[in-house]
């Protein structure tokens, strides 16, 4: 009998994307995970502890997937640069980009590119207890954007026009800013 399969925890997520990515989020379970990777289910529970941690493990991976910006751009920059690369990762990941409007960031990978937004917040001049607010408020805002997007709400509409609507949530959230700092 063959040595098993070496996995971890990023293998396990990585299989859960591809997975969700080519079938669709619901067929995302540790039965079909395990399959995927060529293990039994009982050993994804090394790596992940259930399917909500699966979960959480995939909002981490598309969270990670949009490319922190140089810390020598300005902030606004830096939030705009965030909001153009979760639009790539939404077209490169649309069938689960829609977990991250369901499930809240938890990973240490996935608080890192939220608390990536909050720093250029506080940088903005966004004070103490409203940073955390402003960024659940941009946030949505791009994300839902960005979600209807990925689901194909914009499909009759040209590449220009959706660009340009894009770019009026952009200009929203900059007024919105504008107020606050």
């Amino acid at each position: 009998m063959g040595r098993p399969l070496q996995i971890d925890r990023q293998s396990v997520l990585e299989a859960g994307l591809l997975l969700a990515d080519e079938n669709g989020l619901a067929a995302v379970t540790m039965q079909s995970v395990a399959d995927m990777l060529g293990v039994t289910p009982m050993a994804l529970y090394r790596h992940v502890a259930n399917k909500a941690d699966l979960l959480d493990g995939l909002v981490e991976l598309l969270l990670t997937d949009v490319p922190l910006p140089p810390a020598t751009m300005e902030w606004r920059e830096r939030l705009a640069w965030m909001a153009g690369a979760l639009r790539g990762t939404a077209q490169r990941h649309p069938a689960v980009f829609l977990l991250l409007l369901q499930r809240p960031a938890t990973t240490a990978g996935a608080l890192h590119v939220r608390d990536a937004v909050c720093a250029a917040l506080r940088e903005g001049g966004v004070a103490g207890p409203a940073v955390a607010r402003t960024e659940r408020v941009i946030s949505t805002a791009i994300l839902g954007f960005v979600a209807s997007e990925a689901g194909g709400r914009f499909g009759s509409r040209s590449t220009r026009e959706v660009n340009a609507d894009f770019a009026a949530v952009e200009a929203m959230v900059e007024a919105y800013l504008d107020r606050l700092s």
